[in-house]
């Protein structure tokens, strides 16, 4: 299926590695010019050797110098925007919230959320120039239903969904569209860390953590990073066009997050 995306400018955050590099790899097969960024060099220069299609930048997204710098090189190299990914985020701490530090909370809210603020504000003025303009925020299942000693994280991320819809509203007179994607047990590294550390909370084993995860699904298996790149590619192409102030789960049917 064409979708109508060669040539369109593409910027995804943190797309070195796992869902975000799923994503920068699906807009560049359908033709579009991608730039993304990382906090880790290695992995920017295993993506340089891997898909120079991609260009990219050092940044951290909770630094505003480092996102100017981000915004200074991605339009220069794409000649405009289309279509903005706020993938970037962490896990944050597992914790109880009266045992958490507070530098740990700090952090974690300053990626997952003020991150899509810190790109997204220096985003839209280019988007309005757009014939196709999108914005993607990447929440969490955790933004609906909550996570016990994952307080930080679930709050960032309920914030991304009130981001988004207020922006679908402000922006719609702009014909910018604003999403979010709410995954679910996503496959990759950082979702093992994550049953590791409430595994290890809890005093059990991963095996027994990792299936009282799926207990709460419908659907026992993982989604895969190539999955909700699918879903994004659809809402930011022509063919998804009046679709906009969405909170759309990518999950397997998850009831609950233990």
């Amino acid at each position: 299926m064409d979708l109508g995306l060669k040539g369109s400018r593409v910027l995804v955050t943190a797309g070195a590695n796992g869902i975000g590099l799923a994503i920068a790899r699906r807009f560049v097969a359908e033709g579009a010019k991608v730039h993304t960024c990382d906090v880790d060099p290695t992995a920017l220069s295993a993506l340089a050797a891997s898909d120079p299609a991609i260009t990219s930048t050092l940044c951290d997204v909770s630094d505003r110098s480092a996102v100017d710098k981000l915004f200074a090189e991605a339009l220069e190299g794409l000649g405009g925007l289309d279509v903005l990914v706020n993938n970037a985020g962490i896990a944050g701490p597992t914790s109880r919230i009266e045992e958490m530090h507070p530098e740990d909370w700090d952090r974690c809210v300053a990626i997952c959320l003020t991150g899509q603020f810190n790109c997204t504000r220096l985003a839209v003025p280019h988007l309005r120039n757009s014939e196709n303009a999108s914005i993607v925020n990447i929440s969490s299942a955790a933004g609906r239903l909550g996570f016990a000693m994952r307080s930080p994280y679930a709050a960032a991320k309920w914030g991304v969904i009130g981001l988004t819809k207020s922006l679908s509203i402000e922006l719609g007179p702009d014909n910018i569209r604003v999403n979010a994607i709410l995954p679910g047990l996503v496959a990759g590294d950082r979702q093992r860390r994550v049953l590791e550390a409430k595994a290890q909370q809890r005093g059990i084993s991963y095996a027994e953590m990792e299936r009282t995860a799926f207990s709460y699904t419908s659907i026992k298996d993982y989604v895969t990073p190539e999955q909700i790149a699918d879903q994004i590619l659809f809402m930011c192409s022509p063919r998804g066009s009046t679709i906009s102030g969405q909170a759309i789960s990518i999950c397997g049917d998850t009831q609950m997050l233990g």
